[in-house]
């Protein structure tokens, strides 16, 4: 059968994955598969080199997550694609016993939908009727760069026959689930290597780099660009539209889309792709990054392998490295800036200027009816009027923290914060009830700072500083109703809503990769004092004949964040002085570290022995909770330390027994 007749055949399957909520900010908002490639979306590029190779049947799957994909793409006429919405997880395997015909002969190219330099059809037929074999799995060529080579790249092709080995309903997955039983049922699987690497990618790392792959090959693919001959350097393809000015330096392989604007003395480094509407301050400094849509940077910028979202906005002498900048929601981003901040300050004149007659009435009646029936239903009508206005303008916000807590790892310990407060405020209500309600007007302007605050975020796409702004607002609103009398005493556990707040993603950056060496080198360390022989390359451990790797996830940021709400709702509870209970809180730095090391020592020792992908998965996921109670009690010693190293021993007066003489 001719290589035609063969391409005829074939369906291919695209998988979109879910979201990668909370390990990359930029993947948590948009797929991966509408991230852009030189003016295409993934997708959209995806199924352009589907539709050049001869394909004509394309089937993707998707979860149909918030999203309407035949609107947000512009498919090809050429193909026949059908959308197949799973809205339940029925894995890649799954994908497939839903997208393919059982009545047809015919053979399943299954790609992911980021993949950025796909392979020649042609070249993955012949390999795959060469070896013979019921599926055959493509693996990325080995490179100089570990971090990136002998790695799966997500296709896959396969007869249809396969499917009478896919149950015919739930999750199924191809390399835990379908690949064991083809090979149980005495079936072939074939492995083979790209010529070159097929640039699949979930998140930034991996996306600079297969677009730094994808550059190599730009004089053939980006046919709409012109070559920049003026440039000192070669590989610089820009728009006609596109303006450099004469004293910006730009160094390839770099794409400048249409209507981009390079000021005086901006450097440009690539690989590099600089979107439709970008505007570069003077004097920036550009260095592999991609730059969407519509972003802006300022003066004095310093931009390092950086991927920065739609439409947003660098303030002058911004410095970032090594980071997704994730925009607002896509309905968010439709707005102008001046549009944004007219509804935020229309909200908060509002918020003013009902709130302003309620506080009049507070300062003049509630003070000498705080004993009186009427008085008390007074504050209480007050008081859910505030709480409904406030839940009513932080609504979007909370919802924002409430996916956080939801969707990452390294910051759910946050749900618990506010449970855990309300806990600590109704233990102490007694106490608190005894001080009288002198409301204080210096809440409102701690309020409007507040204010500010989450304008400010909102205008320089800062979400750290709105979701401040929200525990500022309770603040306010405490010493605003109550007073400061009742705020001294609760203002430790205001200072604990802290808690629930997810890091701004500049420390976290700063302290990620540094959590990440040391786990790796406290693991090395424990494992050769055990008589283990360790092989370490970077943030990979070989041990033996096993391989683990420390990802980023293992970094220990996780327990870091956990450990801190437990110390601290510690630190509320017992009745310690306190400078014993902010020894407690600092523990909770180095308790969090050791507990991480140990864990991770025992899960690659375990490595060693357990075999099987499902045991080790679940070795590993739940290893995490084993170090709570290890934590705790570690806590429970150093305050039972504290006790005998600051309690004096009683001390007994001496019984003198006198005897008179008679």
């Amino acid at each position: 059968m001719s290589i035609q007749s063969q391409i005829s055949r074939i369906k291919a399957i695209i998988l979109i994955g879910n979201r990668d909520f909370g390990r990359c900010p930029l993947a948590t908002r948009l797929p991966t598969a509408l991230w852009p490639v030189a003016g295409l979306t993934a997708l959209e590029h995806l199924l352009a080199h589907l539709a050049n190779q001869g394909i004509q049947q394309v089937t993707i799957c998707h979860s149909g997550d918030d999203m309407s994909l035949s609107k947000s793409i512009h498919a090809d006429p050429r193909l026949e694609i059908k959308f197949l919405e799973e809205p339940l997880p029925v894995g890649s395997a799954g994908c497939i016993r839903d997208a393919a015909d059982k009545e047809k002969d015919e053979l399943l190219l299954v790609l992911p939908a980021g993949l950025v330099n796909p392979p020649e059809i042609e070249f993955l037929i012949h390999s795959h009727c060469e070896g013979g074999a019921e599926l055959t799995t493509y693996l990325n060529p080995s490179l100089n760069n570990e971090k990136h080579s002998g790695q799966t790249s997500g296709i896959y092709m396969c007869k249809s026959s396969i499917i009478k080995h896919i149950p015919k309903g739930g999750y199924y997955d191809i390399k835990e689930g379908l690949i064991p039983i083809i090979l149980r049922a005495g079936k072939k699987i074939h492995a083979v290597t790209l010529p070159k690497h097929a640039g699949n990618f979930r998140n930034r790392q991996q996306y600079l780099f297969a677009i730094d792959n994808y550059l190599s090959n730009a004089p053939e693919i980006c046919q709409d660009l012109k070559l920049n001959k003026n440039s000192s350097s070669q590989n610089i393809w820009m728009a006609a539209d596109s303006t450099i000015d004469p004293g910006a330096r730009v160094f390839g392989p770099v794409v400048i889309m249409s209507n981009t604007r390079i000021s005086n003395g901006a450097v440009i480094i690539g690989p590099a792709i600089l979107g439709n509407n970008v505007f570069i301050g003077k004097n920036s400094i550009i260095v592999n990054s991609m730059l969407w849509k519509g972003v802006r940077a300022g003066e004095n910028c310093q931009i390092r392998r950086c991927v920065i979202d739609y439409d947003t906005i660098l303030k002058t002498n911004t410095a970032i490295q090594d980071q997704c900048i994730a925009g607002k929601s896509k309905k968010t981003l439709e707005y102008p800036l001046k549009n944004a901040a007219k509804i935020v300050t229309d909200r908060a004149d509002k918020m003013r200027q009902t709130i302003q007659p309620q506080i009049n009435k507070i300062s003049k009646l509630l003070p000498n009816r705080i004993l009186s029936g009427s008085g008390n239903i007074l504050r209480l009508s007050l008081l859910s009027f505030i709480v409904i206005s406030f839940l009513w303008s932080y609504w979007p916000g909370l919802v924002d923290l409430w996916q956080i807590w939801i969707r990452s790892d390294e910051y759910s310990s946050g749900l618990l914060v506010p449970i855990l407060a309300g806990y600590i405020l109704w233990s102490r209500h007694r106490t608190i009830a005894k001080y009288p309600i002198i409301p204080s007007v210096i809440g409102i302007f701690i309020f409007f700072g507040a204010q500010v605050l989450r304008l400010f975020g909102l205008l320089f796409f800062y979400g750290s500083a709105e979701r401040l702004s929200l525990v500022l607002s309770i603040f306010a609103l405490v010493l605003l109703i109550f007073g400061w009398q009742i705020f001294k005493k609760v203002a430790t556990i205001l200072l604990f809503l802290c808690l629930m707040l997810p890091w701004p993603n500049r420390i976290r950056a700063a302290v990620s990769l540094p959590l990440q060496s040391w786990s790796t080198s406290s693991a090395v360390f424990c494992l050769e004092l055990m008589g283990y022989e360790i092989l370490r390359e970077g943030n990979v451990i070989h041990i033996g004949q096993s391989t683990v790797a420390i990802a980023e996830a293992c970094n220990g940021l996780r327990m870091i964040t956990a450990f801190i709400v437990i110390c601290g709702l510690v630190v509320l509870l017992v009745k310690r002085v306190w400078w014993e209970k902010l020894i407690t809180l600092i523990s909770s730095l180095p308790i969090a570290l050791l507990c991480n090391t140990v864990r991770l020592t025992i899960t690659a020792i375990f490595f060693t022995m357990l075999e099987g992908k499902y045991w080790e998965k679940i070795f590993h996921d739940f290893g995490g909770y084993a170090m709570m109670p290890l934590a705790l009690a570690a806590v429970v010693a150093e305050l039972r330390l504290l006790t005998k190293l600051t309690i004096p021993p009683e001390t007994r007066e001496e019984i003198i027994i006198t005897r008179h003489n008679r």
